[in-house]
């Protein structure tokens, strides 16, 4: 009797979920009948997006990483105003900085136009460079942390497969997409400017001579060196703005690399004597050394920031799609050549710090 009566529970609850089935489909029929013309038709149907709209909009995540110490947090900024407003990729800023900068910056970004920047701040620890570089006590105020927070990108960007590092005296002109999009040669891990290339090539440095080759970095007379048989004529390149494959410099070790020749550099004082540039640039002539690809010239015009003259001309300049004052001379100071278009992107500081920084830097070259 339970089992009939069972059966005929069944029976009646699958009538009436079939009537009501019938009654949803003649629904549907209705309403795909009296409404618009997209109704509840399948998507497939929907018409697509004007290519106008496909072309202006790019999803592609860029990670641009680039180094901020408080005295010069005014030029990062306005080197990621310009990048921001030359592009309509999703760029993310990687901004490495000290502890005692983020706060300033924090109100920076927040308090002005850049709050809708998409960015992340990250924290360098100076720690990670004991044993590595040599600092001169009477000179110890001149050491920049933050100039190595190059070396460790992976760390800095775990996730990404490819980042942008620029340095923080730089203006963007053009779509960084372009630069971001920079062919790579397989085993390649970085992709820089070289310093023969025919826009900055053979520049005077004081005391270095034409500081474009790799005898201006490195101490020849150093058996190291020269077991490694690299030619002392090699054009050199700028680290200053370069392109990284993440996934590469990871299987090639490319940091621990870098902080092997550090280290040999304390003891053996491996850089040249007259060197002028950053100390960050020599370990990586030499890890690089015929293994990085090229970037476009164009997107690395640089020593602006060697002379208080001007060594382009004002179209060339205008033309450039990235201008990078590398030298003495900021843009942020009186004497820069070609200041106005570095100040056309600066935003003010709302705390006013960094326009009290400038004042000082400006009494200085003066004098």
């Amino acid at each position: 009797v339970n089992i009939s009566i069972l059966i005929v529970a069944v029976i009646i609850f699958l009538l009436v979920l079939h009537h009501n089935f019938l009654s949803l489909s003649d629904f549907l029929k209705r309403e795909l009948s009296d409404s618009s013309p997209l109704g509840l038709q399948p998507i497939d149907f929907i018409p697509a997006a004007p290519q106008r709209l496909i072309d202006e909009r790019n999803d592609k995540e860029i990670s641009v990483v680039i180094a901020a110490s408080d005295e010069r947090l005014g030029g990062a900024i306005a080197a990621m105003n310009s990048i921001y407003h030359h592009t309509r990729s999703n760029v993310v800023f990687h901004i490495v900085t000290l502890n005692d900068t983020a706060d300033h910056l924090r109100l920076w970004l927040s308090g002005t136009a850049l709050k809708n920047m998409r960015y992340r701040i990250l924290d360098f620890d100076p720690r990670v460079l004991e044993g590595k570089v040599q600092v001169d006590s009477q000179k110890a105020d001149t050491f920049k942390p933050l100039t190595f927070a190059r070396f460790y990108l992976p760390s800095l960007v775990p996730h990404a497969e490819k980042v942008i590092y620029v340095d923080d005296d730089v203006i963007v002109q053009d779509d960084i997409l372009e630069l971001y999009n920079t062919p790579l040669k397989p085993g390649h891990a970085a992709a820089f400017s070289d310093d023969c290339d025919s826009t900055t090539s053979k520049v005077a440095v004081r005391g270095a001579g034409n500081q474009y080759n790799y005898i201006g970095f490195l101490d020849y007379k150093k058996e190291t060196i020269r077991k490694l048989a690299m030619k002392a004529n090699t054009c050199s390149f700028n680290p200053g703005v370069f392109v990284a494959n993440l996934t590469e410099w990871k299987l090639q070790n490319i940091t621990k690399q870098l902080e092997k020749w550090m280290a040999l550099n304390v003891v053996e004082e491996l850089y040249s004597k007259t060197l002028a540039g950053s100390i960050t640039t020599p370990p990586l002539l030499i890890v690089f050394y015929k293994q990085h690809s090229s970037i476009d010239p164009m997107w690395n015009v640089r020593h602006l920031g060697s002379s208080a003259g001007k060594r382009y001309s004002p179209q060339f300049v205008k033309a450039a799609k990235l201008l990078h004052w590398n030298g003495h001379f900021k843009p942020w100071g009186r004497t820069a050549s070609y200041a106005e278009v570095w100040e056309k992107w600066y935003v003010p500081d709302p705390t006013g710090k960094f326009n009290l920084i400038r004042r000082h830097s400006e009494a200085y070259e003066a004098k």
